[in-house]
């Protein structure tokens, strides 16, 4: 089965410490999950471009699983695609999940390879789309990256999937919030939504239509430029996912 309109859960969080294992998944990759509305096999798809297709999270990826019915998958680019067709590949997939790191070189090889077209088409075909910080901004028209030193920077060319900008990590680095505020004062940035640690934006089409926790007292936030050139922050009070027990995400 697919998501019955398309879905798209943008997050700063999603997988937390495991005990027998390095992660385990969290509430937000299982509420992912149910927007898809799998079959008994569910099929999850986890994109690592952003931090360079590292082997070893592959390996920690797969070990999350263990012992869930779960069909778990890893595209890799480097050092090519490891499918030979990743449309078809994508498109059987329940959910794609969207790892962290450099979202400015995630779009410039999406873009190389063809992904960024491939996941609009998986994405209006009920595939769900998620991810973490860049599997988060992504999605977005753009936002605040560490992609290009530690100084935040903007990132103006994300894919636009969704029509808004977009703020990981809003409580958990010091130069998110008033990097974020300042861009959207200066117009460098439409209004957008930001998530703290641990919260989730779950969009249906390009409509924001509910914020999702896994830690509590966490918030999202919508922030706009007013018509008198100042900036407006709004807290949107998350619904708290089953699971939450207050601890950060990893």
């Amino acid at each position: 089965m697919t998501a019955d309109i398309p879905t798209i859960l943008a997050t700063s969080g999603g997988f937390v410490g495991g005990q027998r294992t390095t992660v385990r998944p969290g509430p937000l990759l299982d509420f992912a999950l149910e927007l898809a509305h799998p079959g008994p096999l569910p099929r999850i798809c986890f994109i690592g471009t952003a931090a360079g297709d590292q082997a070893y999270w592959n390996a920690v990826l797969h070990a999350a699983y263990y012992g869930r019915e779960v069909l778990v998958s890893c595209l890799d680019l480097f050092p090519m695609p490891n499918f030979a067709d990743m449309g078809a590949h994508l498109s059987s997939q329940d959910l794609i999940w969207v790892m962290g790191g450099s979202t400015a070189n995630l779009l410039a090889l999406w873009r190389l390879h063809g992904l960024d077209e491939i996941l609009r088409d998986c994405w209006q075909s009920g595939v769900v789309l998620a991810g973490v910080s860049a599997g988060s901004l992504c999605w977005h028209v753009g936002g605040t990256t560490d992609s290009f030193g530690p100084e935040l920077r903007a990132v103006t060319n994300a894919l636009a999937f969704l029509p808004w900008s977009n703020c990981p990590h809003y409580d958990g680095e010091e130069q998110r919030r008033p990097l974020y505020q300042r861009l959207i004062g200066d117009g460098v940035l439409g209004p957008g939504y930001a998530t703290d640690n641990g919260v989730g934006l779950h969009y249906r089409g390009v409509e924001m239509v509910g914020a999702v926790s896994e830690v509590l007292g966490a918030g999202a936030y919508f922030v706009e430029r007013l018509a008198d050139g100042t900036v407006h922050e709004v807290r949107i009070e998350p619904r708290v996912l089953a699971g939450a027990d207050g601890s950060e995400p990893s």
